[in-house]
């Protein structure tokens, strides 16, 4: 169990280029966000999710984005703004393979930093990352600030520690592999290809 930390789980998302609610669809016996939450369940004891609107099938926390500031950076001012902890651990929840044992193992890098960033593949990926809650300051800076509205905008405030794949050898970074066309999901659902994380703006 991760006592300091909350795990918050991005499902507001359009999900535009899949065409349909990303958090409803099935891979196997689960939706994506039941496979998210299941991941999540024994290493935190509060888990939240962020929402567009509230999801009825969900009994978990929900918070709402800003109505004026959708995306997920609003999704991560909005968990860290109900968190009661000194962390938030943030995952979209199109990331179904993400493991307690990855995520665990980032969570022993966040001694002295604001962030704890994984990077794959090249790509830092900052919706399956570690974020001091104190970092809603600059946070709403980006949000609020008139400028770009971007991770890489954050981040550049903050101080990051990025955990390399070397790092993470013992990991399954599949857990990185997320799920935005419904050719990703059939590639989830059949295995027919190589799950590789993406660059995140």
């Amino acid at each position: 169990m991760i006592d300091d930390c909350t795990a918050l789980i991005l499902a507001g998302g359009e999900s535009r280029r899949m065409g349909q609610d990303k958090a409803r669809l099935r891979l196997g016996d689960k939706t994506l966000l039941q496979s998210v939450i299941a991941a999540l369940e024994p290493l935190f004891s509060e888990i939240i999710v962020s929402v567009r609107e509230p999801r009825a099938e969900c009994e978990l926390s929900q918070v709402c984005d800003d109505p004026l500031h959708a995306g997920p950076l609003a999704g991560l001012a909005a968990g860290i703004e109900r968190a009661r902890t000194a962390w938030v651990f943030v995952v979209a929840c199109d990331m179904p393979f993400i493991t307690g044992e990855l995520i665990g193992h980032l969570a022993d890098f966040r001694a002295g930093v604001e962030a704890v960033v994984p990077v794959v593949a090249g790509y830092p990926q900052p919706l399956a990352a570690f974020y001091a809650t104190r970092t809603l300051k600059p946070l709403r800076e980006i949000l609020y600030g008139g400028g770009k509205q971007s991770f890489r905008a954050l981040l550049e405030k903050l101080d990051v520690r990025y955990v390399s794949e070397d790092e993470m050898r013992a990991a399954d970074l599949r857990g990185f592999f997320d799920l935005d066309t419904p050719e990703d999901m059939a590639i989830a659902a059949n295995r027919s290809g190589e799950l590789k994380a993406r660059r995140i703006e």
